[in-house]
């Protein structure tokens, strides 16, 4: 069934949307079984490239390698904020949903959210070969898809008007901006703490 959904996001958001809003919509279903398989991409590749691939920046032709040890740390972090931020963003979504629907307020926003975001956590795979420029390029990318698809997905699955979508979707895609801006800043203190990234020596 992820499989399905995924591809359809992908193949016929619209009718996709249809589908997911017409099943039941349970943390346990969407996060357990969805975001956890989902944002599990990213991580597992992020750290086969920091570990075996490596990182080359700018024209210094040196490969930086993390330990094993700090690339499991850093990867198991960032899997753990990945779904945790799935999570509280479909809180704030469901929060969010009471000034805008009328009738209908099933908790759908772990779902929207979980949806939303599988374009980011796919073209995690990327981080098998880290290089900066490309994976930035295909990062904006699954950006923009991202928020077509909440932009596409705000309406029907809220069953709401496209102005009232269009205005919803406008708060959710601030609520994100701001949990980024949090995540860089929990980032620095935890690499001011000492869990950064350790690498092998060249």
């Amino acid at each position: 069934m992820i499989l399905d959904h995924v591809w359809g996001i992908f193949t016929h958001p619209d009718d996709e949307w249809e589908t997911i809003r017409s099943e039941p919509n349970t943390i346990g279903r969407h996060y357990l079984t969805h975001a956890l398989i989902l944002a599990a991409i990213p991580a597992v590749c992020a750290y086969i490239g920091a570990t075996q691939v490596g990182w080359s920046i700018g024209s210094d032709d040196t490969v930086h390698r993390l330990t094993s040890e700090s690339a499991l740390m850093l990867c198991l972090l960032f899997y753990g904020a990945m779904i945790t931020g799935v999570v509280i963003l479909g809180k704030f979504i469901d929060f969010l949903s009471a000034t805008y629907q009328e009738d209908d307020h099933t908790p759908r926003g772990v779902a929207l959210a979980t949806y939303t975001t599988a374009p980011l956590f796919i073209c995690g795979i990327i981080a098998l070969y880290p290089v900066l420029w490309l994976d930035m390029i295909i990062g904006l990318i699954a950006v923009a898809y991202s928020v077509y698809l909440l932009y596409e997905g705000v309406p029907i699955l809220m069953s709401i008007p496209k102005d009232k979508g269009f205005i919803f979707a406008s708060a959710i895609v601030t609520v994100g901006l701001v949990m980024f801006v949090g995540l860089l800043a929990i980032t620095v203190i935890v690499w001011a703490v000492g869990v950064g990234p350790v690498y092998i020596p060249v």
